[in-house]
């Protein structure tokens, strides 16, 4: 049983209430505030610190947490559908700032950048001269978690505010004059000075913690978003070459518990409710089907789903299929026949989305045989664990996998016209058992780069942002916006792209309680 470092430890930094969106519900009957100038006086006690500034990667102290909002973010595509009043929404692009999703993954990202800054601070000056070298890794793993939310703001908001200095009281406000480009150089600082100092790996009870790696694939995905096509070429490089991470040969490994912390899962956040009873996930809380017996664990939200289109999408020999979807599932929706739940069998028939909105439901079975039972929404085998109870979770929630390092050497490659920018691509489509791509111009490559991103990583989070970083309103390339069309015109929306779905607005507390903060351009 994997070991769990991430503990809730929720209260080690002092943050004023009114600057994130905290509110009274993070107050306990008696609060143990914790003042870093007094408390953390050895390496050990610097290490809790450090603990908390993982926590929301995992479940957090949120419902709503912080990949669950990612996976709300990403209804804005639609190729992700979601019947609960969010996802639905986000598919029918209905946001706006005050939305409770953005406020809520805003708090997170800043509730942990501020216990990030407050560890590098103290690190700085703490006095430990028998551990100087575990202080020196404790703050560049708290630097590396600073760059890696900071992408993560960066991914959603463009122009975030940037604060390098821990909240001491109410009238410390950060500002966004900055912009994304103060993002991008800050993160560009956390994580190249901390792969100078973290290991390549862990072992025991330190493994899932930050490595060298991980710091390295937040900066290449960071000089991508800038642009900086041969920096991003050789940073992969790097760590293609000299990590001696390799692609499974199942791509399943990357989701399962016995491949934890392993091979080619970079970073990655701690699940287990078998070691923690409150370090559990809720994906299987939002991505059960709905019909899925409660008796077997079922519980009976499947607030999201692919559409049926997306899944029919992939090459039928396509390998990564068995580990991405829910091919079958025993169903409830009938009761038991004959003892037994019948199962319902995926079908590129049977398209259930076209009647949420509105369309026509076609279906190649009768829905009342349970030798004929079909569905047509994929569901994700990527992150639900059938057969448990949705407060029994067990995987991880990945983050950072070397697939993506291997197709931003391909972007990279093949936008500044320098290397082989057909290794990575090719390398990724080898493990899914797809023949290798050749002879494509820039474009071409391109358009094929972003299919195989997308077919690699859905239900992961990514998505969105990746495709609104390779994206121009009303120019080209357009890929957010030919998304959003294709899913309008297949379920009849009445949806059509607009400036505001490239990129969210900065919540609306946010910029009625912070001076310094101005509203994205999108938005105003």
């Amino acid at each position: 049983m994997k070991n769990i470092i991430f503990s809730k430890i929720k209260y080690l930094v002092t943050i004023p209430i009114a600057i994130f969106g905290l509110g009274c519900s993070d107050l306990q009957e008696e609060p143990d505030f914790i003042n870093p100038g007094t408390f953390y006086k050895s390496a050990k006690e610097l290490q809790t610190g450090v603990n908390a500034i993982y926590d929301d990667l995992g479940m957090g102290i949120d419902f709503n947490n912080y990949f669950y909002n990612r996976y709300v973010f990403e209804c804005l595509v639609g190729y992700q559908v979601g019947w609960e009043k969010g996802p639905l929404q986000y598919n029918l692009g209905n946001i706006n700032p005050a939305d409770e999703y953005i406020e809520l993954y805003w708090g997170q990202s800043y509730r942990s950048i501020n216990r990030a800054n407050a560890i590098i601070e103290t690190a700085e000056t703490l006095n430990d001269p028998d551990n100087a070298q575990l202080v020196n890794r404790l703050k560049a793993e708290a630097q590396f978690l600073r760059a890696f939310y900071y992408y993560g703001l960066l991914s959603y908001f463009d122009n975030a505010p940037l604060t390098v200095k821990s909240t001491k009281g109410i009238s410390d406000f950060p500002s966004n004059n900055g912009g994304k480009r103060a993002l991008i150089d800050q993160i560009y600082a956390d994580a190249t000075a901390a792969a100078e100092v973290l290991p390549p790996a862990y072992s025991g009870a330190d493994n899932g913690r930050a490595t060298k790696w991980a710091a390295k694939a937040i900066l290449m995905k960071a000089q991508l978003w800038d642009q900086k096509w041969t920096e991003a070429k050789a940073t992969a490089e790097d760590i293609v070459n000299n990590s001696g991470l390799q692609l499974f040969t199942d791509f399943g490994h990357n989701f399962d518990v016995p491949h934890e912390n392993q091979g080619e899962r970079i970073f990655e956040a701690q699940i287990s409710a078998t070691a923690n009873a409150s370090e559990y996930s809720n994906h299987s809380a939002h991505f059960n089907p709905e019909d899925y017996p409660s008796e077997l664990g079922g519980a009976g939200w499947s607030w999201l789903s692919a559409t049926q289109d997306f899944r029919a999408s992939y090459d039928n020999n396509d390998k990564r299929i068995d580990a991405t979807f829910l091919e079958e599932y025993p169903t409830g929706r009938l009761g038991k026949v004959n003892g037994e739940y019948p199962i319902v069998r995926w079908s590129p028939n049977a398209d259930y989305n076209l009647s949420r909105f509105g369309g026509v439901v076609r279906t190649d079975a009768n829905p009342n045989d349970p030798s004929q039972l079909i569905f047509g929404k994929a569901w994700s085998g990527k992150l639900v664990e059938l057969g448990t109870n949705w407060t029994n979770t067990e995987r991880n929630t990945i983050y950072i996998r070397l697939a993506d390092v291997l197709l931003g050497h391909s972007e990279a490659s093949n936008e500044s016209g320098q290397g082989d920018a057909y290794m990575g691509i090719n390398m990724v489509r080898a493990r899914a058992g797809l023949s290798p791509l050749s002879g494509l111009n820039q474009q071409t490559l391109r358009d094929a780069i972003i299919k195989e991103r997308m077919q690699e990583f859905v239900f992961e989070q990514v998505m969105y942002p990746e495709l609104r970083r390779k994206s121009t309103f009303g120019g080209q390339p357009d890929y957010l916006g030919d998304q959003i069309r294709h899913f309008s015109a297949k379920y009849n929306v009445g949806r059509a792209p607009k400036k505001q779905d490239y990129v969210l607005p900065i919540p609306l507390k946010e910029t009625q309680g912070n001076p310094n903060v101005q509203q994205n351009p999108e938005w105003q």
